[in-house]
């Protein structure tokens, strides 16, 4: 990731500007998870993954999960406030730390080879991808195909705000940017759409965001 944008995530982190972080499981994941009909012993791969409760409903589950996050500031936080206390070691340029089912790479994303998270079976995505700057967005998902293999599945969670003069129709269909970005690599399920009214802080009228379960399968 560019300097400019790991050092202001990182910043973020120091001042406690987390008000991303879902202080539950993800409803989304619970209720739509299993539709994807993984073996019991799965490992998943959860990009940027702040201190996200979810990895401990995955692992929960039985599933082996790594996360990757670029502070280590979350990583500390997440384990501290889970009463785990992990081990730390290096691989190669990362910090990682594990305890129980449940590893964490600290690093940069766009620094991972494939040879440092082993094999994945399925990606975790809840709104890594729509978190990134647009400008982003299409390295993120050509560093994610680099680093996984072939069959792997993606589990995708996404905030969506209808375009200007987009009809409702649409705006409840697939993405065309998560379709531009995904399709020729996978078979894009949108599995879910739910709307929700949402008012951001200094705006006057309330807005509605499409939040979206896609599962996406090798071609």
């Amino acid at each position: 990731m560019p300097g400019n944008d790991n050092a202001l995530w990182q910043q973020y982190w120091r001042d406690q500007q987390t008000d991303f972080h879902q202080t539950q499981v993800n409803p989304l994941l619970v209720r739509f998870w299993r539709g994807l009909k993984l073996a019991a012993d799965s490992r998943v791969f959860v990009p940027l993954c702040g201190k996200s409760l979810d990895m401990i409903w995955l692992a929960q589950q039985g599933y082996e999960v790594i996360g990757m996050e670029l502070s280590d500031v979350a990583v500390r936080a997440f384990f501290s406030e889970n009463r785990m206390q992990p081990s730390q070691r290096q691989v190669a340029q990362f910090t990682l730390w594990q305890c129980g089912k449940i590893s964490i790479l600290c690093g940069d994303y766009f620094a991972v080879s494939r040879a440092d998270l082993g094999h994945i079976d399925v990606v975790y995505d809840r709104a890594a991808l729509t978190a990134l700057p647009e400008n982003l967005r299409r390295l993120y998902v050509a560093h994610l195909k680099q680093i996984l293999p072939p069959a792997c599945k993606i589990f995708l969670l996404t905030v969506e705000d209808a375009e200007e003069g987009e009809t409702r129709e649409v705006t409840l269909g697939a993405s065309g940017e998560i379709t531009t970005l995904y399709s020729e690599a996978f078979e894009i399920e949108l599995a879910h759409v739910e709307s929700v009214l949402e008012t951001d802080a200094g705006e006057a009228d309330a807005k509605y965001s499409e939040h979206k379960v896609y599962r996406l399968v090798p071609r």
